[in-house]
């Protein structure tokens, strides 16, 4: 009988925090999540002995945690969150502010009364500390300072009765329950690595590495290569060529790994998946037997798209490439290759958390017997892999989705039909692997590296690293081996890609500056520790060095859910992104009450996200969204829309979408229709069929979308859309993105979006 195996690898990673010549923590996020998600995502499989799974831990992230253990970090964050609160100084009090509510608002914060109450005395004040401190009195920061901490208390760990006594406390803590909470997190933080250690040495699970500091392999071996996978795309003016370095960052985290864990890795998830030829011949070298990445790579490689019907369904021949593992075999390069389904690790990335938790267990177990049965029916074994992030989903979930991974493990457990294995379990027990003679360098998002190079941030960024190579190439001689031993390091924490994972347009958090700041202070070690003056570039931001490009087209298809909840920027990837510029120019004191809009489409529908500029204004007011199709050889909109919503008290009371002024209303508030969906939460989200519009991407043209009975050739004459989104009050024009002109989106398949036609 054909075989179905379930490949679940889950990725934990943090960057390297740590200033190596100041010994200080920039950010505080190894040890949360060391606290909240490490242990916990190993221990719960105690309970499921039955069910094995793959973990891939960075080297970067395990040595920050075996430098918490040891009590030699040097972590301001948890130094304010320790201190006394009288003894707190202005600067403290505003620090506490700044970063102890740097937490997900419904699921961390939202669970302790107390901590939503204080969180929501800082919005109040605009979230600025500056204005917000003088209203937080003693009592209020030691409270803030004990549930900052208990929040991101694993669940396992607030089943312990003295933890558990703290959390039901609630308010009113005291110095004494204050020095407890801070005491016991090193505990937790010991027991980490020995439980993934005692895992993997029993066969419950097996290790996986990535490159020590996480960087993009192909890039260092090549920045060149980010035009192959991108045709056109600018470089850096500098060409970055280091494999030396490449095959370097990964030696050191398979010895890493083999010191912890006392296993050497088989595999390896190259960090954010991306894979080239270079890279793999690197890895044979070095006896890695497997990697993995993204389905996009695959398809890229072998010229297929994996295009999926209504049910979210392979057709059988492409089913049987995705779900197979494959033999790449070029020369003497050999290795194993397991590509991830995008679209199941999605949903339980991004899906699953706003789903009854039993609902989505089920969920997910018919989406992986769907997914493989075209496979099983031709009498092939199939191999479906899930791979995600193992710490941020669980934010967005209740109780860091434990309820959900119970009932989703349980049921593996007890399903005889489906094999949950790790990935060398999968390949040693696999047949009729595919064959790769080549493969196109690409990442797992979009199985490109636009993320990470292209954008003048990052080009700025990858520059400055090459001048620093450079110099350490022409000095690293002079110095002592220590100096040059810690300029080296430096070198190799700067080659990591989550310093440009912020730079560009694509991503953008509260602690932006932070990254800027802690990447130029590497580079500028590296000066420093060769007895040089670093260049003065190295003082100045590269974020904001110049204005963002203010809008970045659709490059992939969305499929957002409708939440109104604008932390999940993963959901939105690939959509075209419209950026306000809130500097000042010539119309000095225009009021900017609008940031932010993104857009995109999929198969059948058109969907829109506008984000406010610090909040939601506090006066009533109505937003409207402005859409018209377009065909390239016509001189007016083939359709046009109006989307508008009223809002009384930071809540809609009433919305309506209506084309021509003769026509009725399409669709509103009293007159729902399945395919609309209008949120106002923290940022006004919708989405309104593509049919509305007589659209339909150019490969679906044959299609009549949303059940609208349009004839073929008005779907097949549109070529694009385009939105205006603005903000009235008193019946005035207040705010608008963009100021003057449209937001254009192409109405293409995904393969060309992806492909820059």
């Amino acid at each position: 009988m054909p075989a179905l195996r379930l490949i679940l690898l889950w990725h934990q990673h943090q960057p390297y925090y740590k200033d190596l010549v100041s010994g200080e923590y920039r950010l505080p996020w190894v040890r949360l999540h060391a606290l909240k998600d490490y242990y916990g995502m190993v221990k719960l499989l105690d309970e499921f002995p039955n069910v094995h799974q793959s973990f891939n831990i960075v080297p970067s992230l395990m040595v920050q945690i075996q430098d918490y253990v040891a009590g030699t970090a040097q972590d301001p964050f948890l130094r304010v969150a320790a201190k006394p609160a009288k003894e707190l100084t202005l600067a403290e009090r505003q620090f506490a502010l700044q970063y102890l509510f740097q937490a997900n608002p419904a699921n961390l914060i939202g669970r302790y009364p107390r901590y939503r109450e204080l969180w929501e005395r800082f919005l109040e004040h605009k979230a600025l500390p500056e204005r917000a401190e003088k209203y937080f009195q003693s009592q209020d920061f030691t409270d803030l300072q004990a549930l900052s901490q208990i929040a991101w208390c694993d669940e396992f760990f607030l089943e312990d009765a003295d933890m558990a006594a703290l959390a039901q406390k609630g308010r009113q803590y005291s110095l004494d329950d204050q020095c407890f909470v801070i005491a016991h997190e090193r505990e937790v933080l010991a027991k980490v690595l020995p439980a993934y250690a005692a895992a993997a040495k029993v066969g419950s699970i097996e290790i996986s590495t990535t490159p020590f500091y996480h960087p993009i392999l192909p890039l260092i071996c090549d920045t060149n290569v980010g035009a192959v996978s991108s045709p056109g795309l600018p470089l850096p003016q500098n060409r970055f060529r280091h494999p030396e370095d490449a095959r370097e960052q990964l030696r050191r985290g398979l010895d890493l790994h083999e010191t912890v864990f006392g296993i050497r890795p088989k595999g390896v998830w190259p960090s954010e998946g991306s894979v080239s030829e270079e890279v793999l011949a690197i890895a044979h070298s070095l006896g890695v037997e497997w990697m993995a990445t993204d389905e996009g790579v695959l398809g890229r490689s072998t010229g297929v798209s994996f295009v999926r019907d209504g049910n979210g369904r392979l057709s059988t021949p492409l089913a049987e490439q995705l779900y197979n593992i494959h033999r790449y075999e070029n020369g003497s390069t050999t290795m194993h290759m397991v590509f991830r389904d995008h679209t199941i690790s999605d949903l339980i990335g991004f899906v699953y958390s706003g789903m009854p938790a039993a609902e989505a267990a089920t969920h997910l177990i018919q989406n992986i017997k769907n997914a493989a049965a075209p496979v099983l029916a031709q009498g092939r074994d199939a191999a479906v892999s899930v791979i995600l992030d193992g710490e941020n989903a669980w934010e967005y979930y209740p109780r860091s989705g434990r309820e959900f991974l119970r009932r989703f493990y349980d049921a593996l457990q007890h399903d005889q039909s489906i094999e949950a294995v790790s990935i060398s379990e999968a390949i040693a027990r696999h047949r009729d692997f595919g064959r790769l003679p080549t493969l196109v360098p690409g990442s797992w998002i979009n199985a490109n590296f636009n993320v990470w190079i292209g954008a003048p941030e990052d080009n700025r960024a990858w520059d400055y690293l090459h001048h620093a190579r450079e110099f350490y190439n022409q000095n690293a001689s002079r110095a002592s081996e220590a100096q040059r031993k810690l300029a080296f390091e430096e070198i190799l924490i700067a080659e990591g890609s989550d310093w440009n994972w912020w730079y560009g347009p694509e991503h953008h958090s509260a602690n932006d500056r932070d990254f800027d700041e802690l990447y130029r202070k590497h580079l500028s070690n590296v000066y420093q520790m060769l007895g040089a003056v670093p260049p003065d570039y190295l003082a100045q931001p590269i974020v904001g060095g110049e204005v963002r490009p203010s809008f970045t087209p659709q490059t992939a298809y969305i499929h957002p859910r409708i939440t109104g909840d604008k932390m999940r920027y993963f959901e939105w990837m690939g959509a075209a992104v419209y950026t306000s510029n809130h500097r000042a120019g010539a119309m000095h004191g225009k009021q900017f009450l609008l940031d932010s809009v993104h857009a995109g489409i999929d198969n059948t529908y058109v969907y829109g996200r506008l984000d406010f500029k610090d909040k939601m204004p506090d006066k009533d007011f109505d937003l409207v969204v402005n859409l018209e199709s377009w065909a390239s050889s016509e001189p007016r909109p083939r359709r046009s829309l109006r989307l508008e919503t009223m809002v009384q008290e930071k809540m809609i009371r009433e919305w309506k979408v209506e084309g021509a002024s003769e026509e009725p209303a399409l669709a509103s508030s009293k007159k729902s229709h399945e395919d609309v969906k209008i949120v106002l939460r923290r940022n006004f989200e919708f989405k309104l069929p593509l049919a509305w519009l007589l659209a339909t991407p150019a490969a679906n043209s044959t299609s009549t979308a949303g059940g609208h009975k349009a004839g073929i050739a008005a779907l097949t004459a549109t070529s694009r859309l385009r939105l205006r989104f603005s903000l009235w009050q008193n019946r005035l024009p207040v705010d608008a993105l963009p100021v003057q002109g449209w937001i254009e989106l192409q109405l293409l398949s995904e393969a060309e979006l992806m492909s820059g036609m």
